[in-house]
């Protein structure tokens, strides 16, 4: 009959390259026997030594591993790193960005903005599911077949010059973060859902839905680059240049548009406005266009004062 150790050795074997596997049969065997004789020679019967030897000795397939020096990880250290921080990066921005992109030519072909929404959102998915699945497949490729990768030695110049002094709080950067969601979402739920009471069934859009041909895709981009602001604001943990240069250019891309459209009488939905007989009272609806354009304008210099402020103080 086949004992364990010849079913142990059967099990190992299959796994070591085939040039070998007498050279290792011989040598596990031996060491398998006297592991035996040893817990024999205390006075352990034979069947129950073998079974605690081999026990001991642990599953056959990584013991092949490490007879053949092959790695039983996707991706080991050497290459972790580098896999990790090229993840994070390509993650941090294109999924986004195509979602955005895509998102906006689907709105701009159809009359449909709420599903030109999903549709981005569907497409940023998928964009991070496929680079997460190449990056991972390129880099255990790499892996096994030991590529060096060539990367710059780390040295003692890349440390930071000391820690960060943070003025960007995890709290600050949810709270931010849920309130842009909100409105990114109400842009397109108060095309179908705008909670204004009508006279029948019909749903009352606030915003006028002339504008999903382009302007509110645009705000909707403007509002998706704002969150990625955010996100940098946090991993830089305070006001930086740069970041203040990409506030600015995001307030006035999302300032210009809506004070514009509010000035020209492009942004109220006129059956919205043509509702509330109040709206067409003397100069109710011109006082209303003066605070939106005001409050918008006075927002924007407001936070784009203030970053430069911040900046200004976390350098010096």
């Amino acid at each position: 009959m086949t004992t364990l150790t010849d079913r142990y050795l059967a099990a190992t074997l299959r796994s070591v390259p085939v040039a070998r596997r007498e050279e290792i049969a011989t040598e596990l065997r031996g060491s398998i026997e006297d592991m035996i004789d040893g817990r024999t020679a205390g006075g352990q019967d034979a069947t129950t030594a073998e079974r605690e030897v081999l026990t001991e000795l642990g599953d056959p397939a990584q013991l092949a591993a490490r007879y053949s020096d092959r790695r039983l990880q996707l991706i080991g250290p050497t290459y972790y790193l580098a896999w990790e921080r090229l993840l994070k990066l390509l993650l941090s921005f294109v999924p986004a960005t195509v979602g955005v992109v895509v998102g906006l030519l689907a709105a701009a072909d159809g009359d449909n903005p709420g599903g030109a929404v999903g549709e981005g959102v569907a497409t940023a998915l998928s964009v991070a599911l496929h680079i997460a699945f190449w990056v991972t497949l390129v880099f255990a490729v790499l892996e096994r077949t030991k590529t060096p990768l060539d990367l710059p030695r780390w040295s003692v110049d890349q440390l930071p010059e000391g820690p960060v002094d943070r003025q960007i709080t995890l709290t600050d950067t949810a709270a931010s973060i849920g309130f842009l969601a909100l409105f990114i979402a109400y842009l397109p739920v108060q095309h179908f859902r705008s909670f204004v009471p009508t006279d029948g069934d019909e749903n009352l859009p606030i915003l006028d839905p002339a504008l999903w041909s382009f302007w509110l895709p645009f705000l909707i981009a403007v509002l998706v680059a704002t969150v990625g602001l955010e996100i940098a604001k946090y991993r830089a943990g305070r006001w930086t240049w740069p970041l203040v240069a990409v506030n600015a250019v995001l307030n006035l891309a999302f300032a210009v548009p809506v004070i514009w459209l509010m000035s020209t009488d492009r942004l109220l939905n006129p059956d919205f406005v043509n509702r509330f007989e109040w709206l067409g009272e003397g100069d109710n609806l011109n006082t209303i266009a003066t605070v939106v354009v005001a409050g918008t304008a006075l927002i924007a210099l407001w936070d784009t004062v203030d970053s430069a402020i911040k900046a200004y103080r976390a350098r010096h």
